[in-house]
């Protein structure tokens, strides 16, 4: 008898492939203040840490900007 092949198909995710590169500088008291919070909280991917703090802050701004009902 032979085995069947099970081919186990992975989600295509080329959506969120990140294709774009972004790179900015610190100054010493920003990069001392950076590795001091990683250390302290023990942020273990500092890539996924400056992305993620960078999205909410732009999402925050947008929401304060967003128009309300009652202003």
């Amino acid at each position: 008898m032979a085995k069947k092949s099970s081919k186990i198909k992975l989600p295509v995710r080329d959506k969120m492939v990140r294709t774009h590169r972004i790179s900015f500088l610190l100054n010493d008291k920003e990069m001392d203040a950076v590795n001091r919070y990683v250390k302290r909280y023990r942020v273990q991917n500092k890539s996924r840490f400056y992305r993620e703090t960078l999205i909410r802050a732009i999402l925050k701004q947008f929401d304060e900007d967003a128009p309300t009902l009652f202003d």
